[in-house]
């Protein structure tokens, strides 16, 4: 399989062109699209660590949630010119995939997080820019906050957060990875925890005075699952080697 032909399968399979209100630049960012795809790296980021990783194990691709372009012009100078010329020294494609990849069925960031929980039917949540990225359902049986970030290998290490100030035990939930904006949307659902990545000092009142519990894993955590499940479903259904390399920021 060469590079173009992938970046048509993923393209497909992460429904990249619904979302097009993205400032992500998704799909293939870097890469001679005629180059062969054996081994792919997977990654949160296109930092140079992860790029200087992909190298390492000999990967053809490199597969990240956050790429390197964001919507406006950026000069390739600094750490932004080393990156892309790390990339075309060595002849490694890059792949990125930001809100699809957060919302995608059955290999996104939020779907990936409900199965996690056992959660087995729920409802589309948290929309942006008119796009539902998020889910909310039920838990199959009613848990406690630090129940529920334990089964997301979340810890203090990763920048976990947790604000108790709702129910003892859980029942519902509503999921948004990363640097969410949904609080006020699963207040308003009358959900009973609010699970994340990151909550800012401003949200900190609303939490107290709605009497709701909030998971905040850390952004950089709750985003190694979508890139892990497409790691797997490349493996299972194209027979491409992946790897996939952790460089949590604890935050």
């Amino acid at each position: 399989m060469n590079v173009f032909e992938l970046e048509k399968e993923l393209y497909k399979k992460l429904e990249i062109a619904k979302f097009t209100n993205d400032i992500s630049l998704n799909g293939l960012q870097v890469g001679n699209r005629e180059q062969e795809v054996k081994k792919i790296v997977f990654a949160v980021d296109a930092s140079l660590a992860s790029i200087q990783g992909a190298i390492e194990v000999g990967a053809d691709m490199l597969f990240v949630h956050h790429g390197l372009f964001w919507g406006t012009p950026l000069a390739i100078t600094g750490n932004h010119y080393e990156r892309v010329k790390l990339l075309l020294d060595n002849n490694i494609a890059l792949f990125a995939c930001h809100l699809p990849l957060d919302a995608n069925i059955p290999l996104g960031n939020n779907f990936q997080m409900a199965l996690r929980m056992g959660i087995t039917h729920f409802d589309p949540f948290g929309e942006y820019k008119g796009m539902s990225i998020g889910f909310k359902g039920e838990l199959p049986l009613e848990m406690s906050t630090e129940e529920l970030s334990g089964l997301l290998n979340f810890a203090p290490s990763t920048g976990l957060k947790l604000f108790n100030y709702g129910k003892e035990t859980n029942k519902t939930v509503a999921i948004v990875s990363g640097s969410a904006s949904e609080l006020e949307d699963a207040i308003k659902e009358g959900v009973d925890c609010f699970i994340t990545g990151e909550v800012k000092h401003s949200d900190f009142s609303t939490i107290v005075e709605n009497k709701i519990n909030v998971i905040a894993g850390g952004h950089y955590q709750s985003e190694v699952f979508g890139v892990q499940a497409v790691g797997r479903m490349l493996e299972k259904e194209y027979g491409l080697e992946s790897v996939f390399l952790d460089y949590p920021s604890g935050l």
